[in-house]
């Protein structure tokens, strides 16, 4: 009797482990599709929970509000981002690596609006530097003292992509790379003061 009670309980476990691993990627992507189609302010917890084929209920569960979500979700696109905006740096082709992140950027412009442009702008600029100073390494040269090597450049492309979301009849992407390049890349990767 007793086997049978904890086999059933660790078959029950495993059943929630699974849901539980199913349940932020379904979260996660529902949001996605949903702020291609509307602004974040416009999103309801119960539409994401709807396209998620997830229960109401397991959203708070899991989540606070939709906030928290989002910032869920920014974690996961800065990590991707910062992976492609800390090589620019360090780059022979900084300008290709720059076009490369501004297309990334504008192909996904309706979420990084929601990012760099809404409510989660200042949370999102401090996961940003708290995720490029863990990557950043001593070992890359540059005249800018301690942490502001990563804060500098970080920032400023922040504050620059968010001004390219915003504009009513924005530059092309290469021209925003050329602007990310001038002000950010190279600045930020001089290896002695200029």
């Amino acid at each position: 009797m007793d086997i049978d009670r904890s086999a059933g309980a660790a078959t029950a476990t495993v059943v929630r482990e699974q849901r539980v691993t199913r349940t932020r990627p379904a979260l996660y992507a529902a949001l996605l599709e949903l702020l291609e189609e509307k602004l974040f302010e416009q999103v309801t917890v119960r539409e994401i929970t709807d396209r998620a084929g997830v229960g109401y209920a397991t959203f708070f569960r899991r989540y606070p509000d939709k906030q928290a979500l989002l910032h869920d979700v920014a974690a996961g696109e800065i990590r991707k981002l910062l992976a492609m905006a800390l090589p620019i740096l360090h780059t022979v082709d900084r300008r290709a690596s720059a076009q490369a992140l501004c297309a990334y950027v504008w192909e996904h412009r309706k979420l990084w609006s929601a990012l760099l442009t809404g409510g989660a702008a200042a949370t999102l600029k401090e996961e940003f530097i708290r995720e490029g100073q863990r990557l950043s390494t001593e070992s890359n040269p540059s005249w800018l003292p301690g942490t502001l090597r990563v804060v500098y450049p970080v920032s400023a492309t922040i504050e620059i992509l968010a001004w390219w979301l915003k504009q009513e009849k924005p530059p092309s992407i290469k021209r925003m790379a050329e602007i990310l390049d001038v002000l950010v890349a190279r600045p930020a990767s001089k290896s002695r003061v200029p």
